[in-house]
């Protein structure tokens, strides 16, 4: 459920009509390689995660194929990453409930919201696991829902006439702005998926990790077809794609044609809880990505501080810290500092599905040559890996065409060079600890047997 939740955020419920803005119809072309890029990252994230459970996921993974230069760039990254986010999916939240509900001002609710979901990530990883769960739960029902709508609309059974297939050939036919609008379409797709990494953060925390995230991985090609896939083809079929009201919210579009009233403000709670979900998320992976770093002697040993009930608590505080300082700074010069922050992060996913294939190569050659039996295989092997890694770079090449894009590409490479240096000059830890990356859960095990031994 956490990696269906972490798919199924903004990037579908808002994003989506820029991506079919951009390339019409044939938005469902840019999905359907989105989708297969994605499976096949996340593939070898669960081979990997599934081999060596870790809360440090791709950043650990980096490190060991890599070298540890390589893991704590990453690492920090990600985590640098998250906390820009967390205040992002704050402000963006209040500011929604404030614009439909004006209440109570803006930084209010935003503070409210950051205050809540700190609370419930310190509490029992099993409460924050619920609560996600929940999250995810109700988005889940949201886009079943729409489907069935879409589905009833389009076969006839409601009261609005079936526009039937003419939308997909009409208006300029179906790929009215030609391979590159399903090639603009495609990155707004990629930087969509953002997220989905987190399921195997997560699946280091669980009883049996290597059978979770194997279900998870194998689940999961399926629900983002029918999740993203279903729900974009639901909307070129049921709307023109040049329509200005499919492109500024398409949901709330559809269901309008649809002859559902409320739909906005419906619409609108389920845009804000999916804000809040991966606000809660991201707090999540963030502390976790720290604690893992600390784990690792790549940050401060204080980070690696756990609670008796497994939870990361010094990196979860200065997490929602960074958080907040954003919030504050997105206070004084709003649409500036977020923004800016934003666009230098921005193609980070990129730069973890990279490293993350690379590390998978390299970390399946050595298993195969030690001759060891891993629970989940990456699919054709090599190949399957190296078609991912061109499919990544053709993303590369094409964002560099896009104006925001490349500026956002070279602001991710040369924030990761930085970190690296600074990694390299700075932590002298080079020991084997580098690796020691127990999860929160099990190191409380450990912390507590220890103090009974005592």
């Amino acid at each position: 459920m956490m990696a269906l939740g972490s798919a199924i955020g903004t990037g579908l419920f808002v994003g989506t009509g820029s991506a079919i803005k951009a390339a019409g119809p044939a938005v469902i072309v840019s999905y359907l390689v989105g989708c297969l890029l994605l499976v096949l990252v996340m593939r070898a994230l669960g081979e990997m995660a599934a081999a060596d459970p870790a809360s440090g996921s791709f950043s650990t993974y980096a490190g060991k194929a890599l070298g540890p230069t390589a893991g704590r760039a990453l690492g920090w990254l990600w985590w640098i990453q998250m906390v820009i986010v967390i205040a992002a999916e704050s402000t963006a939240a209040a500011q929604i409930v404030n614009e439909a509900w004006p209440v109570l001002p803006q930084w209010v609710l935003a503070l409210v919201f950051m205050c809540a979901f700190t609370l419930v990530n310190l509490l029992h990883v099993e409460t924050l696991g619920e609560t996600e769960f929940w999250f995810a739960l109700l988005k889940v029902l949201a886009v079943l829902a729409f489907l069935v709508v879409g589905v009833l609309l389009l076969i006839g059974l409601l009261p609005t006439p079936s526009p039937g297939t003419s939308n997909l050939t009409d208006h300029g036919g179906f790929m009215p702005h030609g391979v590159s609008g399903v090639a603009a379409a495609l990155l707004v797709v990629v930087f969509a998926f953002g997220g989905t990494e987190l399921a195997t953060i997560a699946a280091a925390e669980t009883n049996e990790p290597a059978k979770n995230v194997t279900t998870a991985i194998r689940t999961i090609l399926v629900r983002v077809l029918v999740f993203y896939v279903g729900a974009v083809a639901v909307m070129v079929l049921v709307m023109p794609w040049d329509d200005d009201s499919l492109s500024a919210s398409p949901f709330v579009a559809v269901l309008s044609v649809a002859g559902l009233p409320g739909a906005d403000k419906v619409m609108t709670v389920i845009i804000v809880l999916a804000l809040l979900s991966a606000l809660n998320a991201n707090i999540y992976g963030g502390s976790r990505m720290l604690y893992s770093l600390a784990r690792r002697g790549s940050a401060p040993r204080r980070f690696a501080a756990i609670s008796d009930k497994g939870v990361p608590y010094s990196a979860v505080i200065l997490s929602v810290l960074g958080g907040f300082v954003a919030v504050v700074l997105n206070y004084l010069w709003p649409e500036v500092i977020l923004n800016i922050m934003l666009n230098i992060i921005g193609s980070t996913i990129l730069a973890v599905w990279t490293f993350a294939l690379i590390s998978q190569i390299v970390l399946r050659k050595r298993a195969d040559k030690e001759g060891r039996k891993l629970p989940l295989k990456m699919w054709v092997f090599p190949w399957g890996s190296y078609f991912a890694l061109l499919l990544v770079a053709v993303i590369v090449i094409l964002g560099l065409t896009d104006t925001e894009v490349r500026f956002q590409l070279i602001a991710t490479t040369a924030l990761i060079c930085v970190i690296a240096i600074l990694s390299k000059l700075l932590v002298k830890n080079k020991d084997a600890s580098e690796f020691n990356d127990l999860p929160p859960n099990t190191a409380a095990i450990q912390k507590i047997e220890n103090r009974e031994g005592e």
